[in-house]
């Protein structure tokens, strides 16, 4: 009988103490959701304000000479790519009714819209360098969005009525051949810092030195650095914590050179590894290959930036802090639902002891 009543006190001790875990387990889901609406505040908060900043410093495009591409201009480039799975993409994007699928949410863009650069020249040879493919690539946050892309039948072969294809039949459009799509959380990013100070968050790359020591005449800097990111890529994150710079275009460019003149990059050839472009249309693809002959006309090109005034200080430092809180959100978000797991676990356990 002594036995008996000792394993109804340990049975009674156990829910107890499961009780006590799940209070616990409450307690915190309760603290993480009140920090996750504080943060959500306070974002919401900035992009108000960042809001009236772009709604009383409306930038009106460059007519001076001409010459100016607007990403609007880059967009209807990529429509008339009727059969691409950019094409789609942009066209979906476009319409509201559709815009709220799964994939579309996680895919964060078209290559060629994502960053602007200063002069045609170097739209021209960017874009002829990276090459139409990689152009049109639909970038995605996660590997999930870039599985939502494309369905398969049991069978392995492409489901004309799931993801890109089958909105692509709904608007009379076949997806021809193949094409590149890139999972940002996949890709090793740039190990390094930023330039001090920088609005761009440009990265810290050590110039080129010839076997003198000297940095080679005409260098203007490297590719990656050159591409302007608008204040909604700037400020993306992934949820490792890394920007679209450090990430898809550190990965697309490394350390490509810029120079100013064909005659000026080739005599910087002891000092380029990662390949070269001057202004004029030279082109080094790496250490070792030339790309010769004329240069090609480019179809889809990067939009040129649009004479924007110069940015304040607090301007900058606030789309910094929404950067970092919206990098916490998405922290709280993954701690808030491995708590959530941990709290339905502990449930079913006091149920089952019950």
């Amino acid at each position: 009988m002594s036995q008996l009543n000792h394993l109804l006190n340990l049975s009674d001790d156990n829910k107890e103490r499961c009780k006590n875990k799940i209070r616990q387990h409450e307690d915190n889901l309760m603290f993480l959701n009140s920090q996750s609406n504080r943060l959500a505040e306070s974002i919401l908060d900035l992009q108000v304000s960042l809001g009236r900043y772009h709604s009383t410093n409306v930038i009106a495009p460059d007519s001076g000479n001409g010459a100016f591409h607007s990403e609007e201009e880059t967009v209807e480039q990529i429509l008339k790519k009727e059969n691409s799975a950019a094409s789609i993409f942009c066209w979906l994007k476009a319409n509201a009714k559709t815009s709220n699928l799964a994939f579309a949410k996680d895919v964060v863009g078209v290559v060629a819209t994502l960053a602007k650069v200063e002069s045609d020249e170097l739209s021209r040879n960017l874009s002829e360098y990276l090459g139409l493919e990689t152009m049109l690539a639909i970038v995605c946050n996660t590997y999930e969005g870039v599985n939502a892309l494309e369905k398969y039948d049991t069978e392995g072969l492409i489901n004309c009525n799931g993801g890109l294809h089958g909105i692509g039949s709904s608007i009379g459009r076949k997806i021809n051949g193949r094409f590149v799509a890139i999972c940002l959380e996949d890709l090793r990013p740039f190990v390094g810092g930023f330039i001090a100070n920088d609005p761009q968050k440009k990265l810290d790359l050590p110039k080129p030195r010839l076997p003198n020591g000297e940095c080679p005449p005409g260098f203007l800097d490297y590719a990656v650095n050159l591409i302007h990111l608008d204040s909604k890529n700037l400020s993306f994150i992934t949820a490792s914590g890394h920007g679209l710079r450090e990430t898809l275009f550190y990965g697309l460019l490394s350390r490509l050179q810029v120079y100013k003149t064909r005659n000026e990059m080739l005599l910087a050839l002891p000092c380029i590894c990662d390949g070269a472009l001057s202004l004029d249309g030279g082109m080094v693809k790496k250490c070792g290959m030339f790309s010769l002959g004329s240069r090609k006309d480019v179809e889809v090109k990067f939009p040129l930036i649009s004479g924007e005034c110069d940015v304040p200080p607090n301007y900058i430092e606030a789309e910094d802090v929404v950067r970092k809180l919206k990098w916490e959100s998405s922290k709280l978000a993954a701690d808030i639902q491995r708590e959530q797991q941990l709290l339905e676990c502990r449930k079913g356990n006091f149920i089952r002891q019950a």
